[in-house]
């Protein structure tokens, strides 16, 4: 064989001789001693002219290992290295050539600059969508669910339902002027700049000293959202707690989206009252480990955590099956509902996954409320069981993202068997609600709902819809 050939395409029952898609010019070829892929490749014997075996010190007869992912990562986490290295994958440089980057979202903004960003070959894959902060940013989220909300209502579709007085059923925003609110700048994490008010007009007064005060220059200064803080949270032992739930989705056109089963409650160390007193006592109103950490009656061997399933547990057990049933599936529809409202302006890039942390909060009437979306959820392992947790979460997101550990081809249609969903089950798929008519029924929230646990009803005859398949 002569003549100069694309590597990438040389992949047959003898296997590859080159990995990547560089172009290798042979003078001869000896089929006979190639192979196959899962083995690695020997080179034939004779003299080679290629530019990209020469680059890289490989001589006419050596065993070239082909098929082998190439990560890169700038977050330097145990859970994370430790499943690269578990599958035999090969550490590179960024500045080298890669398949698989778990980067941080700083990174991702330069991969997709207009500037400075590059074009990514169909064997590359990344774990953030490209504007993951219309999810993410919480002033974005607010205004994209709305936006989906007016077009739901320009429908007619019922999922825009207003009650007596004016006001939305079903994604609604809960609005008293007489209530506590809380302010969060838009684009940070783990409680960091967060601060409680009772009254609207303490942020004319924060606005004011802000822009005075010589330690913040104007350049630096960020966005806040305001939102009524939730202050009849269902409480357990007297204190308050969230939920932080893990969602991968694979793509948006079409919806394909997987819930973890092993998510967890954050609670916080001191007792919940809602005194304007102790409006100031962070350890009272915000579940971050960040913060409850540096709490004197942190736990460092729960680490103030409960898992979902023992909520599961205590709920059925004090309020009944049926009630935590429902709870959990207006969870799911929640999760659902934001990501079709972002779904239109998200770019749907073929070589992103991401996996997101959903923050969910639940009042004593067994409401769950959104707070936020992140991006980049916490990695860090607080405890034994946190860490065998992260670790599984990692693995089961990379069985999905990257199928058999294999070199990442983009053109897959993205959709794994159910045998390598590990801890994940799917949540929605757009295809599949499309071809069997389960997303008319999401948008209408009538007629009969396909899920993993059926069709229930609540008593005043709406159906309450399941996790959808």
């Amino acid at each position: 064989m002569t003549g100069g050939w694309k590597a990438s395409r040389c992949l047959s029952a003898l296997g590859s001789v080159a990995p990547g898609g560089d172009t290798c010019s042979w003078q001869t070829l000896d089929f006979v001693r190639c192979r196959s892929v899962a083995e690695g490749v020997e080179h034939f014997t004779g003299s080679c002219s290629s530019a990209w075996c020469c680059a890289r010190g490989i001589k006419c007869g050596e065993r070239v290992m082909a098929g082998k992912v190439k990560w890169v990562t700038d977050i330097e986490k145990s859970v994370l290295i430790n499943n690269f290295e578990k599958r035999g994958w090969i550490q590179v440089s960024e500045n080298e050539d890669w398949n698989f980057y778990w980067m941080s979202v700083q990174t991702i903004r330069n991969v997709f600059s207009v500037e400075t960003g590059y074009r990514l070959s169909d064997d590359q894959i990344v774990n953030h969508f490209p504007n993951h902060y219309e999810l993410t940013r919480k002033d974005l989220m607010v205004k994209n669910i709305k936006r989906y909300r007016k077009e739901l209502e320009k429908e007619g579709s019922p999922l825009a339902e207003k009650d007596e007085n004016g006001k939305y059923i079903y994604l609604e925003f809960r609005k008293n002027p007489s209530s506590t609110w809380i302010m969060k700048p838009c684009g940070k994490a783990q409680g960091k700049g967060i601060f409680l008010i009772n009254k609207l007009s303490q942020i004319k007064k924060w606005s004011r000293d802000s822009k005075t005060s010589s330690f913040v220059s104007q350049s630096s200064k960020e966005a806040y959202v305001i939102s009524l803080y939730i202050n009849n949270p269902l409480l357990i032992g007297g204190k308050k707690f969230d939920l932080r739930l893990y969602v991968l989705v694979s793509t948006y056109r079409p919806l394909r989206c997987y819930m973890y089963k092993l998510g967890f409650c954050r609670f916080c160390t001191v007792k919940y009252t809602p005194s304007t007193s102790e409006l100031d006592n962070m350890f009272v109103h915000l579940t971050n480990v960040a913060i409850q950490k540096h709490g004197d009656d942190y736990n460092h061997i729960h680490g103030g955590k409960w898992t979902v399933t023992n909520l599961r547990l205590y709920l059925e057990s004090t309020r009944g099956k049926e009630v935590t049933n429902k709870l959990f599936d207006e969870i799911h529809w929640i999760i659902v509902q934001s990501l079709k409202a972002v779904a239109p302006v998200m770019n749907n890039d073929k070589h992103c996954f991401e996996c997101y942390g959903y923050d969910i909060i639940i009042d004593d009437k067994l409401k769950p409320w959104l707070i936020e979306v992140n991006a980049s959820p916490s990695l860090t392992s607080s405890t034994a069981n946190d860490r065998i947790l992260k670790y599984n979460l990692i693995n089961d997101t990379l069985n999905i993202a990257v199928p058999n550990g294999e070199i990442p081809d983009c053109k897959w249609n993205k959709s794994p068997p159910k045998e390598v969903l590990g801890n994940y089950e799917i949540l929605y798929d757009e295809e599949m609600a499309h071809s069997d008519g389960t997303d008319r029924d999401l948008r209408s929230r009538s007629g009969q709902s396909i899920g993993l646990k059926g069709n229930r009803t609540r008593e005043s005859g709406r159906p309450v819809l399941t996790t959808w398949k």
